[in-house]
């Protein structure tokens, strides 16, 4: 299993029980095929350029191990979600 960092940046239409939802939904996905680390909800922030109309948004970062057959599912549900605007998954070097 390889070590990876997410970070997905979520519309700031969604509430807090939203956040958790969000939060709890990818934990479960990411722990099918591996083992989450951490969950830092970065809170609200001021995006560098405008992404769907929106000027700031939700930071969630996941660190986690997984599988490398697994993060192309996670990255489809990411993409599927409507909440989430833009992400990204990058493996860590050990």
């Amino acid at each position: 299993m390889n070590k990876y960092e997410s970070v997905i940046i979520i519309s700031p239409k969604v509430d807090e029980e939203g956040l958790k939802a969000i939060e709890t939904k990818f934990t479960g996905l990411i722990n099918e095929n591996g083992k989450v680390e951490e969950v830092k909800n970065m809170g609200l922030k001021k995006l560098a350029y405008e992404i769907k109309k929106n000027k700031e948004a939700h930071y969630m970062l996941f660190t986690f191990e997984a599988e490398p057959s697994s993060i192309t599912e996670l990255e489809r549900i990411y993409r599927i979600t409507d909440e989430i605007l833009k992400f990204i998954v990058v493996r860590k070097e050990d």
